[in-house]
């Protein structure tokens, strides 16, 4: 493969000061521009979009807005747990500089569990709720009805927001989210995907439609590299009267500071993993020999690539001189690794890192950056992280960057870049590349996205009954069906809703106490009517017409124990299916703690916790305790499959479970090396009961498989074993099931055989 290979040069960045403060930040001094703005269109607006380049200081544009509204609570959404932490000092330090009244409290799941039981309870729900009624009831430090502003992560956000708590707090947690929060910051919100931000919309049309803009709620969005389809999004509700103001700290001319210098971009096509990444550490050495003064990173996106990379700059003897910063890597074995003068990095970096070093340099803090990229999105926030100088007193010292790019955008037009035209021309270039697009946003958003935001309108509706603002509901639902598009109406997502949460109840309760308890159990009487339909349909039609009563069917389970065991059966498999689009961050399974003791993944620690399938594919491992042992490094990736016993006949298989979204049971993991099953005792932990997914045929849907791996969605070879014969397939599992397919306008068959896409 020829490595192809382009020069431009990036004219440096500027960034404006503001010349005169407004009185209410006067405490700062100085401030930019972008800031003031963030502040100044507030008072009006409902949304605040503020897209300033990387590291020109948006928190404290999202803080300025609490000054409005200085007795109000507040929360900060940041990405990570990392940047939790971060943000929390930065708002500690603005409350005090701003006079404000608010305590400042960080909320991880991990740092929840840890606040105190013996006032409130011990379940995180309640302890939330109780602190956003009144901190003082948890915080022995906090005054009585004092303001909080609260930073927390998208999931707890989410799984509030969704009703998605223990069922004796959702609703009062629920309701404290939507109603508690004058000031809403959403920080770097480009980095969701397309699922994600289905709960950054709702509570936005949630907003909208119950009045919270117009009685004073404010949302900031913060984010350096816009995402189109949700800039789209959100000028439907601008269409519908919420007043959206932007901010991008870059069209005024006047009081310019020097944000990011001049910057020399090689850009480069990626060979086979191999020679990459030996023609990568010959650049790293090369340039730490000739310039060991100069500081650099390299950022990759896979964390296999940054561990090998680091094993071939020990071989070149650069040993010490580099920090390995991953998702693995412990919080302060982050800082040392950012002291040193190379660093490696993973996307870990993209949110909120600065690469800050002690005693800071006069100039920028990394000189040089190499870097590969998959979207345009990371292109961007990657590059700009390289020669920073906002703040600096050398600013004219130009940066280094070599960008990686897959060979489908130079096939797409990258190779007809204007190498003269600087920054416009190399966006306008990577605007027009379609492989660097964000995938499955509108993929997702017109599949079963309506089906996810029916949890929490079924459960306001419920809330609602009897209510004159009962009407919102189907407004709420309108909107957002606009905004995200989608052909079912609100009866139809209500009804299957409505039978899903039926299917969580009755898959939790015991074959013996489900015999008589069925038709009390929320959502019962709904799967049952769903499971009729599928089991017995001569008697579902009756059911329908009227001919009988759904209560009569107490008999049935009664007395037909294979009958109350269907009913169980197919609700814990009818509740499995639809798990993921519950889920805030897809995973087949848990991270599993780590022992690293030969520095495999980690430089200074030797604890950690990993994603099982990258412990499957890279490495070779033992059991020690409750921990994992990583003894070395796989010589060779291994291959991971899935084994699917199928207690039928094969035609059955074909007829029933092909080309649907289910969940299996009797279904494993396995891992392969050159074609061999290789003996893994972990594996059984791994086991699972139901694995949600798809299976189809890898022949019949060659073309399709092919686009999907090239849109990095991860699908897996499975062997189904039929008790007449066995045959090789292809398995999509969880949220990639239903993406894949609705991605590809395929028809997909629910768990009771209904099509997918109407």
């Amino acid at each position: 493969m020829t490595n192809k290979t382009l020069f431009t040069k990036l004219e440096p960045r500027s960034i404006s000061g503001c010349a005169s403060l407004p009185d209410e930040l006067a405490f700062k001094n100085n401030a930019l521009q972008h800031q003031v703005e963030v502040f100044e269109k507030s008072r009006n607006a409902d949304i605040i979009i503020n897209i300033a380049p990387t590291g020109t200081g948006k928190t404290d544009s999202g803080l300025a807005v609490l000054l409005h509204e200085p007795q109000q609570n507040a929360i900060y959404i940041a990405p990570t747990n990392a940047l939790v932490e971060q943000q929390k000092e930065a708002a500690e330090k603005f409350v005090k500089e701003a006079g404000l009244p608010h305590i400042v409290k960080s909320a991880s799941a991990k740092e929840v569990k840890a606040w105190a039981n013996d006032k409130v309870g011990n379940r995180p729900g309640e302890k939330l709720y109780n602190v956003l009624r009144n901190p003082a009831t948890v915080f022995s430090d906090v005054g009585a009805n004092q303001p909080i502003l609260l930073i927390t992560n998208p999931d707890i956000f989410y799984y509030a927001t969704f009703f998605a708590y223990n069922k004796l707090d959702r609703v009062n947690l629920a309701s404290s989210f939507y109603s508690k929060f004058a000031t809403v910051i959403f920080d770097e919100f480009h980095l969701y995907d397309a699922k994600q931000l289905v709960g950054l919309l709702f509570y936005l049309a949630y907003s909208h439609i119950f009045g919270f803009f117009k009685n004073g709620r404010r949302v900031v969005l913060l984010t350096a590299t816009p995402e189109p389809a949700c800039a789209a999004a959100l000028q439907t509700l601008e269409a519908q009267g919420v007043k959206i103001a932007r901010i991008d700290g870059e069209t005024c001319n006047s009081h310019l500071l020097p944000s990011q210098t001049s910057v020399n971009l090689e850009l480069r096509s990626q060979t086979d993993k191999e020679q990459w990444l030996t023609e990568l550490a010959n650049e790293v050495a090369e340039r730490f020999q000739k310039h060991p003064d100069r500081n650099g990173a390299v950022i990759l996106d896979a964390k296999d690539h940054i561990n090998r990379l680091a094993d071939l700059l020990y071989a070149k003897g650069l040993g010490g001189k580099f920090g390995r910063i991953t998702g693995s890597t412990p919080s302060a074995e982050r800082k040392s690794a950012a002291q040193k003068p190379i660093i490696l990095a993973t996307s870990t970096v993209d949110v909120g890192f600065n690469f800050e070093r002690n005693p800071q340099p006069t100039r920028q803090n990394l000189d040089w950056l190499i870097f590969s990229a998959r979207d345009r999105f990371s292109f961007w926030q990657r590059l700009g992280r390289v020669g920073r100088v906002l703040g600096k007193t050398e600013t004219n010292i130009s940066s280094d960057a070599i960008a990686y790019l897959s060979d489908r955008a130079w096939d797409e037009g990258l190779s007809s870049l204007d190498c003269s035209g600087g920054r416009e021309a190399l966006q306008r270039t990577l605007d027009n590349i379609p492989c660097l697009d964000k995938p499955f946003l509108q993929a997702y958003w017109r599949s079963e996205a309506l089906l996810e935001i029916a949890r929490p309108l079924l459960e306001i509706e419920e809330l609602l009954t009897g209510l004159s603002s009962h009407e919102f509901i189907s407004q709420l639902f309108d909107t957002l069906k606009m905004t995200l598009g989608g052909s079912h109406d609100w009866n139809y997502c209500r009804r299957r809703m409505r039978v899903l949460i039926g299917a969580e109840n009755i898959a939790r309760e015991s074959e013996k106490s489900l015999k008589t308890k069925w038709k009390y159990i929320k959502g019962g009487q709904a799967f049952v009517r769903k499971f009729l339909e599928v089991y017995y349909p001569a008697e579902a039609e009756q059911l329908k017409a009227e001919q009988t009563k759904i209560e009569e069917y107490e008999q049935l389970f009664l007395e037909d124990a294979e009958a109350a065991k269907e009913l169980k059966n197919f609700a814990e498999v009818w509740s499995a299916s639809y798990a993921p689009l519950f889920k805030f961050r897809s995973g087949l399974f848990n991270s599993l703690p780590i022992r690293d003791p030969k520095g495999l993944l980690l430089d200074e620690s030797d604890e950690t916790v990993l994603d099982p399938i990258h412990l499957l594919r890279y490495y070779e491992f033992e059991k020690d305790g409750e921990f994992i042992e990583v003894t070395d490094r796989a010589k060779a990736t291994y291959e991971l499959s899935f084994r699917l016993r199928y207690l039928d006949t094969w035609q059955n298989f074909i007829n029933t479970e092909l080309n649907k979204l289910t969940a299996f049971s009797n279904c494993r993991i396995i891992r392969k090396q050159g074609g061999a099953i290789a003996p893994t005792p972990l594996l059984k932990e791994l086991e699972q009961h139901l694995i949600a997914g798809v299976i189809i045929c890898p022949i019949a849907n060659a073309a399709a498989i092919y686009q999907l791996r090239k849109e990095r969605l991860v699908s897996y070879p499975i062997t189904v074993v039929c008790n007449d014969m066995e045959k090789e397939y292809c398995f999509l599992p969880e949220l990639a099931g239903i993406l894949a397919i609705s991605m590809k306008s395929k028809q997909l068959r629910l768990p009771d055989d209904e099509c997918f896409i109407a």
